[in-house]
């Protein structure tokens, strides 16, 4: 009788611990475990589907109770290596966690855990999907999880660990097991080929690498069902067209029309894959897991280290990383992860697609506001400034005499008394009641940076609160906002401002007013049209001026 055919990812399913693709984090850790006897009780290997969960687990298994064990090489020759890899051994039972979920199925479990293993050193149970197991079932389990007899060892895997009880979490070892990348799944899939005497190219295979997403397992599946369907010569196109998956070529030149800003190469591209069939909801997916590459790469040579991809796709993302930055990657990256989740319920796919590549080109034309203030110092540090047009000013006005300060010469839009009121106003929407131990104050002068406040001095108890470091932070910062500078507050006792504060004024003020700043003469608009700094500001926003105000 032939031989009964075996899908190849149980065929190549690994059988040691060095077979395990892509988890070497894992698998070091329990050999060193195994050698240094540091065994626990309980563990849970979690993960994606198709990574290596239950084949870790399974070897594991093997590593323990092999006649040479707890070994980290177990001999595949032994009757308890067969039957495990088999899947009958008496002392190693695999149970399904979705089948096998209630609490009656558990305590049967529970009770077969107090006999000793037949012929093995452990007793091990391997509980999969272990999350579909009821609350009712967890807790059941609780107590025998804690304190298991020395032979029993359990091993659980799910791809959902959220939805396990915390308290059965506490109780195990835990191991995340991650993506493997597509480097070396095209590794692996290639070593398969060659055994199974199958050709197949290094476009095909990076293909297949992109569609199984990181998982081992769907990467065999989908190989053994291109074997079926082409025999053994296996190339890019009979990839695309078994799973729908677009050709490298193409993403290159989706994602290059994106980047240059051809929207209308980008949109016949678009249309195109449409037209044969190509799943769009998958080509988003694709094209934000390129961009998002495409940002890893601009970050700088430590960002593409930590990239396993094939050559190819390394080689597109660095041309392109010359051709653009960080910030515009991030936006395209936006504005495509804002169309994918919505993508699934548009009524038209492709229309709905064609508007999220128009964004996203859109995006990356976009300059953020770090970038237009980085820009317009550039342009002014290059001289851009010193050509504008000068701007007619007025004579600077002439002091007068002040007994409590000596006002310095200002070049500020806006007077002192201007600056204080909105400084004083902006403190009481930060701090409300600080707002009210400001009434009645009022500039007395600048002398250098430092901006000297008067007070009535029959108020003086309002100082102390006032003057707090957090009330002066934010009347500073917004004075600077007001004055173009930098300034010092120091409130100082005035009779000069009792009057306005007093129910009843003591009589004249003895001291002058305080100096009013100069202010520049208005810009008109035809000033602003002929400076050059606002030109290039203008270019840089594509904007018009509207209307010139102070």
């Amino acid at each position: 009788m032939a031989q009964q055919y075996q899908v190849l990812a149980r065929k190549w399913r690994p059988q040691q611990f060095d077979d395990v693709v892509g988890q070497e984090h894992v698998t070091t850790t329990l050999k060193n475990a195994i050698e240094k006897s540091r065994l626990a009780h309980a563990y849970l290997f979690v993960g994606p589907r198709g990574i290596g969960k239950t084949s870790t687990a399974r070897i594991f298994a093997k590593a323990l109770n092999c006649v040479n064990g707890p070994t980290i090489t177990p001999c595949d020759k032994c009757d308890n290596c067969l039957e495990i890899a088999e899947g009958r051994s008496l002392d190693v039972l695999e149970i399904d966690g979705a089948s096998n979920n209630g609490v009656e199925q558990v305590r049967e479990l529970r009770d077969t855990v107090r006999y000793a293993p037949a012929r093995a050193k452990f007793k091990i149970y391997i509980i999969d999907e272990v999350h579909m197991l009821t609350t009712q079932a967890f807790n059941a389990l609780l107590k025998t999880l804690e304190e298991p007899p020395a032979h029993v060892k359990f091993l659980f895997a799910t791809t959902e660990p959220q939805k396990v009880l915390p308290t059965i979490l506490s109780r195990c070892q835990r191991f995340d097991l991650r993506r493997i990348p597509s480097n070396l799944i095209v590794k692996h899939l290639k070593e398969i080929a060659k055994k199974e005497k199958v050709g197949i190219d290094d476009e095909a295979l990076a293909a297949i690498a992109r569609g199984a997403e990181g998982g081992l397992r769907d990467a065999e599946s989908a190989l053994d069902q291109l074997i079926a369907f082409c025999g053994n010569k296996i190339a890019e196109s009979d990839v695309l067209s078994v799973f729908g998956l677009v050709a490298h070529d193409q993403i290159a030149g989706l994602t290059n029309a994106v980047i240059d800003g051809e929207t209308t190469k980008a949109l016949k591209v678009l249309k195109d894959l449409d037209e044969i069939g190509k799943d769009l909801q998958r080509l988003v997916a694709d094209l934000l897991d390129h961009f998002r590459n495409l940002l890893v790469v601009t970050l700088g040579d430590e960002g593409l280290a930590s990239l396993q991809l094939p050559d190819a796709e390394i080689a597109l993302l660095q041309a392109q990383a010359k051709r653009t930055d960080s910030d515009a990657a991030l936006r395209i990256i936006d504005a495509l992860a804002a169309a994918e989740g919505r993508l699934r319920y548009a009524l038209s796919k492709r229309v709905f697609f064609e508007i999220a590549l128009v964004k996203a080109v859109k995006a990356r034309d976009m300059v953020g506001i770090d970038g237009v203030l980085k820009k317009l110092n550039e342009l002014k540090a290059g001289g851009v400034v010193a050509a504008a047009p000068a701007v007619p000013q007025p004579p600077p006005a002439r002091p007068r005499p002040a007994p409590v300060a000596e006002p310095a010469a200002s070049t500020t839009s806006a007077s002192l008394d201007e600056a204080w009121a909105a400084a004083v106003e902006h403190l009481g929407k930060v701090v409300p009641l600080a707002k009210s131990y400001l009434v009645g104050t009022k500039p007395l002068g600048l002398r250098g940076n430092v901006l000297l406040i008067g007070f009535d001095p029959e108020f003086a108890d309002r100082k102390e609160f006032a003057d707090r470091p957090r009330n002066i932070e934010v009347l500073q910062t917004k004075l600077k906002e007001e004055l173009r500078m930098d300034v010092t507050l120091k409130f100082q006792a005035s009779e000069a401002i009792a009057p306005q504060i007093r129910a009843a004024a003591p009589g004249p003020a003895t001291s002058a007013p305080p100096v009013r700043a100069a202010e520049p003469a208005k810009m008109n608009l035809d000033d602003f049209k002929n400076d050059l700094l606002i030109k290039k500001a203008l270019e840089i926003f594509k904007g018009t001026i509207v209307d010139v105000r102070k």
